[in-house]
């Protein structure tokens, strides 16, 4: 490991006592004072020396005369922006190796090509969390040095940049298969039990997604069903929703507290699952089908909630406001009741599904969600899903979601006799 060139010294031992080491630069080029001091601080706390230029002149000569290890340049900057300040990077022969982190609040499909086209080798939001920055700052450095010792050791070029790219597929290859593990867990679409129909669509924002469901047996005459969803994107959400969604499962529930009683559930979730250190938490909404009756109980933790939909009545929300778990340690959470009749759906949903922006800024929402699913009606439930998919992807004009987008649909397709059978 390279740790010397990418880690500060160690803090708080006999100075005497220890090998000088290295400590990384960086270079922050950034024209807004309050935003290039923020994150100024926050990159010296990690142990780096930090340079900073307001704007990408000044940003070309501060790298041209100290070579930083990792050049931070914001996308909008006046005179210069960013893909600019990237393009005369790489045309500069004592500067073209340098690895530079984008910085932007652009997210979409186009402009994050426009960027690697012009020259950077990797994004960062504004909106980024302390673990990212740090993932993709460490990220940039172990890249900084592999390539300049790369430089020095031109015979062994080709050999390093297939080691390189093997290094890149095999983490992709990882995040895929940790993708696969993670959608092995979803519940497999069809009929859960005989007269009810389970359809469902998910599109994580990343390869991997904090946004999860469950729909189970509980026993003979009660099915589970729960939706969560994670604050944040990628790996650490994903992780995180694992995590609970382990705790959810229904064997575990019904040794930890006797039944998949929802205001249980959400009580002992909401004890185990504090609010992190980082401020990251969970939204869950928890429901109990009775199968004889078809009466759902259900309660929710800070959860955007369920939409019901009826063959001769608008749909209509199933929702309570609360706290998301972890807030209040003693909150308790309310149970709400109603009675699913034959023809009835439910539809379990993250609101990533319609929190999606037209390309003039207007947000789908929730009315036009709703609208979707009335609209669906004689249609299939699989088909009514695909539908609200299609319909938000077309209102964004893009098939990327920014945030994870999932839809999960139950129908009740027979008489409680026949559920109770089968």
């Amino acid at each position: 490991m390279h740790s010397n060139a990418l880690q500060p010294t160690g803090q708080g031992l006999d100075s005497s006592a220890q090998p000088k080491t290295f400590v990384a630069a960086i270079l922050l080029v950034e024209d807004e004072p309050v935003t290039r001091a923020s994150m100024a601080a926050r990159l010296t706390r990690l142990g780096y020396r930090v340079l900073e230029a307001e704007d990408g002149r000044a940003g070309l000569d501060v790298a041209r005369r100290e070579r930083p290890d990792l050049i931070i340049v914001d996308w909008m900057m006046p005179e210069m922006d960013g893909p600019t300040f990237c393009e005369a990077v790489r045309r500069d022969p004592l500067l073209k190796s340098s690895q530079i982190l984008l910085m932007t609040s652009h997210d979409k499909p186009a402009q994050i090509a426009e960027g690697l086209l012009r020259g950077a080798d990797d994004f960062l939001s504004k909106a980024a969390s302390r673990q990212e920055i740090t993932a993709r700052v460490l990220a940039g450095l172990r890249t900084s040095r592999l390539v300049r010792e790369l430089e020095t050791t031109s015979s062994q070029l080709e050999s390093s940049l297939l080691l390189l790219q093997a290094k890149q597929e095999e983490m992709e290859t990882d995040l895929h298969s940790a993708a696969a593990f993670v959608h092995s867990l979803l519940p497999p679409q069809g009929s859960p039990v005989q007269g009810i129909s389970l359809a469902w669509e998910y599109q994580p924002s990343l390869t991997l997604g904090g946004d999860l469901f469950g729909v189970m047996a509980i026993d003979a005459e009660h099915l589970g069903l729960y939706i969560l969803d994670a604050s944040g994107h990628g790996v650490a959400a994903a992780l995180r929703s694992a995590s609970l969604m382990t705790f959810l499962r229904a064997e575990n529930i019904i040794q930890l507290i006797g039944s998949y009683d929802p205001e249980q559930v959400l009580f002992e979730a909401n004890r185990r699952f504090p609010l992190s250190a980082d401020g990251e938490y969970f939204t869950l909404w928890v429901g109990q089908l009775h199968l004889p009756t078809g009466r759902l109980t259900y309660a929710s933790a800070g959860h955007p909630g369920a939409l019901l939909s009826q063959t001769q009545s608008p749909a209509r929300w199933l929702m309570r406001s609360s706290f998301p778990l972890g807030f209040d340690p003693s909150a308790l959470y309310a149970c709400d009741r109603i009675v699913l009749k034959p023809g009835d759906r439910l539809f379990l949903l993250s609101d990533g599904i319609y929190e999606v922006s037209s390309p003039g800024g207007e947000l789908w929402g929730r009315e036009r969600f709703q609208k979707t699913i009335d609209e669906g009606k004689p249609m299939s439930l699989s088909a009514t899903i695909a539908s609200s998919f299609s319909a938000a992807r077309g209102w964004q004009q893009a098939q990327h979601f920014p945030d994870d987008a999932a839809v999960v649909g139950i129908e009740m397709t027979g008489d409680p006799d026949e559920r109770l059978n089968g």
